[in-house]
């Protein structure tokens, strides 16, 4: 019997050295998936805030006539930087002023870039120029 069990003695090490290796396989690309989807939530947490201060850029123009000042736009988003352009409308908007809002982050090496753009009336917007 002794005999016996020297012949099978290396099957177990062996099983247990492949199990191993198998689920370092496993726990190294389960690491490698976290951080990809870690970036991913990153980038898509950037946009969100570019469009949230986008849509809060012409909503303020739309409401008061300007933009929302400098300092309280870093204050609520300050790794974002945000432009407003201003064009005459075209067409059946002739009437109407083209407002052109872009906000741009960085996520990780990616620039996130969002431009929102809505027509208002012209009333009001005379302050408004290029920023």
């Amino acid at each position: 019997m002794l005999a016996k069990g020297r012949k099978y003695g290396g099957f177990l090490m062996a099983e247990i050295i492949v199990g191993l290796t198998v689920f370092a396989i496993l726990v190294v690309a389960f690491a490698l998936s976290l951080d990809g989807f870690a970036k991913f939530n990153r980038y898509q947490l950037v946009r969100q805030q570019c469009i949230a201060a986008a849509q809060a850029q012409l909503d303020s123009i739309t409401t008061t006539g300007e933009p929302i000042p400098d300092e309280d736009f870093k204050r609520l988003w300050p790794k974002l930087d945000v432009s407003v352009e201003r064009s005459e409308g075209t067409g059946q908007w002739q009437a109407m002023t083209l407002l052109e809002v872009t906000t741009a982050g960085k996520s990780y090496r990616n620039d996130v870039k969002v431009r929102l753009s809505r027509y208002v009336g012209s009333v009001g917007l005379a302050s408004i120029g290029e920023q």
